[in-house]
């Protein structure tokens, strides 16, 4: 099992290397972040975006840029289309948001002729954080992308999760549902649609892991909270992963952990696409954006 991106970067380098392609990668933390990768041995890289731009940048972060392919493009909307039409056409293994906004890279994802959307598929985000507070990943979902998931939707989430986690080792993934509390309340949707999970992981129709909820976040991960409270439950206190009801608690625990927890080594990346998609802020670290190429190449086909 891997419980922390060091072990990760090392079960990537006994693969062989994936291949990545930049959208509109122009700026500094996306062309650093794809040199390590390429210095680490993850993947080949192809940026797509103002070649001027791209040597401008090589030449600030002293990068050589014959370490990349780069495909010329001076458009940001025809360079993200054209990074997503090579992705289509399998010339890339995983794609990559560069310096574009968060709605012109998932505009292009969504593309009705050129896009990667598989038909009635599910985007949904994914993010793994390693608390120093938690004992291994933490793997948690939907951040970034469903504002509210239907219940159809957090099946589809589950799955990703169960997914990811297998892909980073853990044989029997265990998903909490999460709520505001533990105990069984009708007039909560987000409890009821937990056990309702739950009781579909029981008897198999959410293969791969165990689900059980609800379960209230600190039930969750925390032992002595699952004693103190006497819960009965195999994820209870022993999570890999998270299902939050909704974007706004799974966003609030992801930033808590971005900014009141010290550093929090952290990944993302869409799923549901025909391929992996990097998706990180334009703000976030060159650490954050490695950490994520690297959890898109663990999952790439």
């Amino acid at each position: 099992m891997i419980t922390n991106f060091n072990e990760l970067f090392e079960a990537l380098r006994s693969r062989s290397k994936k291949r990545m392609v930049a959208a509109w990668g122009v700026d500094d933390h996306t062309i650093t972040a794809a040199a390590r990768a390429i210095e680490k041995g993850i993947v080949d890289v192809t940026l797509v975006g103002d070649k001027d731009m791209i040597l401008a940048v090589c030449e600030n972060e002293h990068i050589d840029p014959a370490i990349f392919s780069i495909v010329d493009n001076k458009d940001e909307l025809k360079a993200i289309a054209q990074a997503v039409g090579m992705v289509k056409d399998g010339e890339g293994d995983i794609l990559m948001k560069g310096l574009c906004s968060t709605d012109k890279y998932m505009r292009g994802i969504l593309n009705k002729e050129r896009g990667l959307l598989p038909p009635k598929a599910v985007l949904s985000h994914i993010t793994v954080i390693r608390n120093p507070n938690y004992h291994k990943f933490l793997i948690f979902s939907d951040a970034a992308v469903i504002p509210a998931p239907d219940f159809k939707q957090k099946q589809a989430i589950c799955k990703y999760l169960i997914g990811t986690a297998k892909a980073l080792g853990i044989p029997k993934p265990k998903v909490a549902a999460i709520a505001a509390t533990e105990q069984m309340l009708d007039g909560m949707p987000a409890c009821v649609e937990a056990a309702m999970l739950a009781k579909m992981s029981d008897r198999g129709q959410i293969a791969g892991g165990v689900v059980d909820g609800p379960l209230a976040l600190d039930v969750a991960v925390d032992a002595e909270a699952v004693a103190i409270k006497k819960v009965k439950s195999e994820v209870a206190g022993d999570a890999d992963c998270l299902l939050f009801p909704n974007i706004e608690s799974a966003n609030v625990f992801y930033k808590t952990n971005s900014k009141l927890c010290g550093p929090v080594p952290q990944a993302a990346f869409v799923v549901g696409a025909q391929v992996p998609c990097v998706l990180s802020s334009r703000a976030d670290s060159i650490d954050t954006k490695l950490n994520s190429i690297a959890l898109a190449a663990i999952n790439a086909k």
